[in-house]
Parts: C-alpha cells; structure tokens; sequence
C-alpha cells in the first residue's frame, strides 16, 4: 500500500485554486503501489496508517474513489468537489453518467426535514436541492430533496444531517462491478465501440497473455455483449470462438 499526492488538487494548486483538503491521501495497492514507491512517486504505508488516512478523508468530507472493480483493487483516491476531475465532470456531464455509483441512495425523511441545506453545502454533485414544503402555516420552510439520477451514493449527506433525517437504502437496481482490470477495460472498450482499438492500437495487449485474457473476458460476457464485441472486431476468429464456447 502506497500514499501519494493527489493529482487534482495539486494542479490546481499550480493555477491558485486548490482547497484546504488533505493533499497526500491518494492510495494504491499491489503492483501499482510498488512501482509508484519504486519510482519515488508514493511512500510505503501500512494498514493501520491506511485506516488513519481514510479516516482523515472522512473527517475533511472527501468521496472515496476506488477502481470499478471486485478484484485486486489498484487505487482508492479521496476527492473534493472543488478540485476532483470526476466530480467536475459529475456536476458539467451529469446526464452521460461520466462516474459509476454506489449501490446504496439517499433516502429523506421529508416529515422531519428542517431545510437547513447541510446537506446541500456538502454534496459533491450538486444531487440536493432544497424546495419549498408547500406548509400554508411555514411559508418560507424549505425541505431537501434529492436528484437520484446524478446521485453518487457517497454518504457524505448522512453524517452532514445532524437531525438524522437522512439515511442511506440500496438502490433498487444494482449496480454490476466489473471482476478485475481486465473485465472493467474490456466491457469499456465494447460499450464504447472501441474494442478494436483497444486490440489492435494498444502496444500493452501485444503479447500473447494480454491477448488470451481479453478473449477470455469476451467469452465470459452475456450474448448480447459478445455480438457486440463481435462486431466491433469484425473477426471470423472470434466469432467462432464465441459459437464455440456454447453461448
């Protein structure tokens, strides 16, 4: 496990526009970590240190960023709203989806809300609004209300609710998390359109064992996703070996 200096708010430190979080809590792991500590470019933690780390990330209102992947996670990147790439391009690109979300949502408890807006200082993405509570006899009470469709599921609106009107539920329809690296780039790759370029362009997947275990995760995938893998790669070869693997 390696730390290293966040990426974002250190370029926007160069530009004058960084904010007051934490600035070495970015963490790898696995061979990632090693080569960045090899190289210099992290320093070598152990779990105990780690777990301080993420607690300071939940103490400074950071979003926890991990690799979209059930496997041999590589990295966990602690965001800020203000400095994070992904969460500008939540906030900019919200209807294209540009970041995967938790499995879990919001859920308020509109009889209690007191509108104070905390919890909509402190998301990331802009997801809570307040309204007006309609209330003839409070014409001017607001209450929170939530955007499910640009929602992260990040939490940070839970403990930000000290009214504890605010608690998180699992969605309805989960969210499927790629196995590993591989699966992840692939099923990206396919979904879009650029599996061919992904097999032909990328001098990392000349090699034999690169190429067996991108095949491999082709023919792992649902019918529907291997016709399109099919057809983006436009192969005789993988098609048959897609018939062949009996599904």
């Amino acid at each position: 496990m390696g730390v290293s200096m966040c990426f974002c708010r250190h370029k926007m430190m160069h530009v004058g526009r960084e904010c007051d979080a934490p600035m070495d809590i970015c963490m790898t792991f696995n061979s990632s970590a090693n080569s960045l500590i090899k190289y210099g470019h992290a320093r070598r933690v152990d779990s105990a240190e780690g777990l301080d780390l993420l607690q300071q990330a939940y103490d400074n209102k950071l979003v926890q960023f991990g690799e979209n992947v059930r496997e041999s996670v590589n990295y966990i990147c602690n965001c800020c709203g203000c400095c994070c790439e992904a969460m500008i391009a939540a906030r900019r690109f919200a209807f294209l989806h540009p970041v995967h979300t938790t499995n879990f949502i919001p859920q308020i408890d509109t009889a209690t809300c007191n509108g104070c807006g905390k919890c909509v200082n402190v998301c990331p993405v802009e997801a809570m609004t307040l309204v007006t509570a309609n209330n003839p006899a409070r014409p001017k009470m607001k209450l929170a209300r939530l955007n499910a469709e640009i929602c992260l599921g990040c939490g940070l609106c839970v403990p930000a609710c000290t009214k504890g009107d605010i608690r998180l539920e699992a969605r309805g329809e989960r969210v499927i998390t790629p196995l590993n690296s591989v699966h992840r780039v692939v099923v990206m790759a396919i979904e879009r359109g650029k599996l061919h370029h992904l097999i032909f362009d990328n001098r990392v997947l000349w090699s034999h064992r690169a190429l067996a275990a991108v095949l491999g995760v082709i023919l792992k995938l649902p019918p529907i996703k291997q016709a399109v893998a099919s057809q983006q790669v436009k192969s005789r070869y993988l098609e048959t070996l897609i018939t062949r693997a009996g599904v």
